[in-house]
């Protein structure tokens, strides 16, 4: 049994959004399935942190998790800036429960344990919103880390962070989000959102003894990355 991670697979089966117009991403669904199947099994775990669907509503984003579901594992989704079929816990869980898509789970104000692990997570925010309604954003968006991270410690386990915009690069940090992970002892955070050429520093940076690394698809070649193997 084992952790991976991918995030922003930009699916589209029933909206007009191809990805393969940009560099890198030609084929790259056909690509996602084959490597996702090559290397991870059904007593694994893949988290998505994030921009799963260009669907604008739930109905209109089940082929996308029906391809989702399809793939081998369990699958532990978040959401990301681009996920705006997003809805309810309730409404989301009737969604997946309905049309039996039972590999997908929800991360949002939750936990999960995996192995020895307790995955936490939330979208995240910007760095540098100066405007009163950002700052409204991205307080929330560290509460909800903060509820995520105390439900993965009742869980047990080191807790692994999963998040969708980076919270720190070579030159920007958002504190709001950081302060959160640094209070808890976090050692491990990976995220998405950085696609195209990723200078190193940004795509891998250790602060204060936390681990940040991007895990978005095309950086991995459209290959789930291990966390853990257990």
């Amino acid at each position: 049994m084992s952790l991976f991670a991918i995030g922003d697979p930009h699916l589209s089966f029933s909206t007009d959004k191809p990805m393969d117009i940009f560099k890198g991403w030609d084929d790259y669904v056909t690509k996602l399935q084959k490597n996702w199947n090559n290397v991870v099994t059904d007593d694994d775990t893949v988290v998505i942190p994030g921009d799963i669907s260009w669907a604008m509503s739930l109905e209109s984003a089940k082929k996308d998790f029906e391809f989702i579901n399809n793939l081998n594992g369990n699958k532990i989704i978040l959401k990301g800036n681009h996920d705006y079929w997003w809805n309810t816990m309730n409404k989301m869980n009737k969604f997946l429960e309905e049309n039996e898509f039972n590999s997908i789970k929800i991360l949002h104000n939750n936990s999960f344990k995996i192995g020895d692990f307790s995955v936490a997570g939330t979208r995240g925010w910007f760095y540098d919103d100066s405007c009163e309604a950002d700052k409204k954003v991205l307080l929330r968006e560290a509460g909800r880390l903060k509820t995520s991270i105390n439900e993965a410690k009742k869980l047990g386990g080191e807790v692994i962070v999963f998040l969708h915009y980076p919270p720190i690069s070579a030159t920007q940090k958002c504190d709001e989000i950081l302060n959160v992970i640094l209070e808890n002892d976090i050692k491990r955070c990976y995220f998405g959102h950085l696609h195209g050429f990723v200078a190193p520093e940004n795509a891998s940076i250790e602060y204060e003894g936390v681990k940040f690394t991007l895990v978005s698809a095309d950086k991995l070649n459209f290959c789930p990355k291990i966390i853990e193997k257990f």
